[in-house]
């Protein structure tokens, strides 16, 4: 008798194939990937194209992650690109040449970074060209529009920056959701007007948070391609999501507004890298006046936490719990962004925030557009006017803190 057997299955009529020997499934798992390592191995050995190369000098690209100026000088932190190790061999300021050191030393290896410091006596205010200049002649230019004293933080810097981050992330969660006594006092009509109202707010962080991924992508070297990564992240985050929040069924009550609050949260990370990449680059325009900006822009995600609530609300911890979920972000935000990480670690945050955020405006919006049957798809005056203030709302309140 045969070791493997096969039963016809009764719904589908259909034979399942015969279960295979684990040796059998390695045998299929192993040869086509011997093969291609084995085929990779001969092309790196022989390098067949190297006949169509001929004189022809490497391909080199060079990006600019960062510049810190402080008094000794102009420091650079860049990252190659290209087909082959690329050496910096002069260095102009001002179509000037000047000495310089790279830590490492070295030629650069594909997708590794350095820091070229230059001990140029820049001025303050002025505008200032650096000039790379590789052993192959290419050059890479990078311009300081208005120099500055790059800012230092000491350990007390990091506690203000913790207070900053506190006041534009966790206060106005805090104080939305104060509404949440109010919102239980109002009728279907009213639920449903906040609920739009929570779906057009995260429409708009959707939009914003999407943005800012694809600036920080925009700015990562070619090699980590950029927009590619933020769509592809953002959209596997949005899957898993869905899939790990609906495995016992549609999220409502409380996990509902965690899933809001990570998904806030991790918008207002994103408002921390960019509030912190301000203080990085001197920037003097986060006065109180913008920062009371964000916490009036910032306001509406405690009433888009607490809306799922309204019908079970739970113990007041759980308040606490989900503002500084969605809060707290913002102060990491505000640290890293001052310590001007690269920009494609941004950009793939920024992608988790965006597709954590569109999961929670499909969840909300399901929600919202269900009729009163809790199957029909309905979109009533009370929908459309919470979902357009809701928007509007943010996209003024957005004029006051973009700089």
């Amino acid at each position: 008798m045969s070791g493997t057997t096969s039963q016809e299955n009764p719904e589908t009529g259909d034979t399942p194939p015969p279960r295979k020997s684990l040796f059998v499934l390695a045998a299929y798992l192993g040869v086509p990937l011997i093969l291609l390592a084995l085929a990779s191995a001969w092309l790196i050995t022989s390098d067949p194209l190297r006949v169509f190369s001929g004189s022809v000098p490497p391909v080199e690209s060079l990006t600019f992650e960062r510049v810190f100026l402080d008094d000794t000088g102009i420091n650079l932190k860049i990252r190659a690109g290209g087909s082959e190790p690329m050496t910096i061999a002069q260095v102009q300021v001002d179509d000037a040449y000047w000495r310089f050191t790279q830590d490492p030393p070295g030629p650069l290896p594909r997708i590794v970074s350095a820091w070229v410091k230059i001990p140029y006596p820049w001025v303050q205010g002025d505008a200032h060209t650096v000039r790379l200049v590789t052993n192959t002649g290419i050059t890479f230019d990078y311009v300081i529009d208005v120099a500055v004293a790059s800012p230092v933080t000491r350990a007390g810097g990091y506690g203000s920056q913790a207070i900053l981050g506190s006041f534009v992330g966790v206060l106005p969660v805090i104080i939305g959701m104060m509404f949440f006594p109010f919102m239980r006092s109002m009728r279907r009509e009213g639920m449903r007007f906040f609920l739009a109202l929570t779906a057009g707010m995260l429409a708009f962080l959707l939009i914003d948070t999407l943005e800012g991924a694809l600036k920080f992508g925009a700015r990562a070297a070619p090699s980590f391609q950029g927009s590619g990564l933020v769509y592809l992240v953002a959209i596997m985050t949005f899957l898993g999501l869905v899939a790990l929040g609906r495995r016992n069924g549609r999220p409502t009550g409380l996990a509902l507004a965690t899933y809001i609050a990570i998904g806030i949260g991790l918008h207002n990370f994103g408002e921390g890298l960019a509030i912190g990449a301000a203080l990085a680059a001197g920037a003097a325009g986060l006065g109180a006046f913008l920062v009371l900006g964000f916490t009036v822009h910032n306001l509406t995600e405690g009433i888009a936490i607490a809306a799922p609530l309204v019908k079970k609300p739970p113990r007041l911890i759980a308040f606490g719990g989900l503002a500084l979920i969605a809060g707290a972000p913002a102060i990491p935000g505000i640290w890293l962004g001052s310590l001007a990480i690269s920009p494609q670690w941004a950009a793939l945050a920024l992608a988790i925030g965006t597709g954590a955020i569109l999961q929670v405006l499909f969840e909300v919006g399901t929600i919202t557009l269900r009729g009163q049957d809790g199957a029909k798809i309905s979109l009533d005056r009370y929908a459309m006017a919470g979902f357009t203030f809701g928007v509007a709302f943010m996209y003024i309140t957005a004029m006051v803190i973009k700089v």
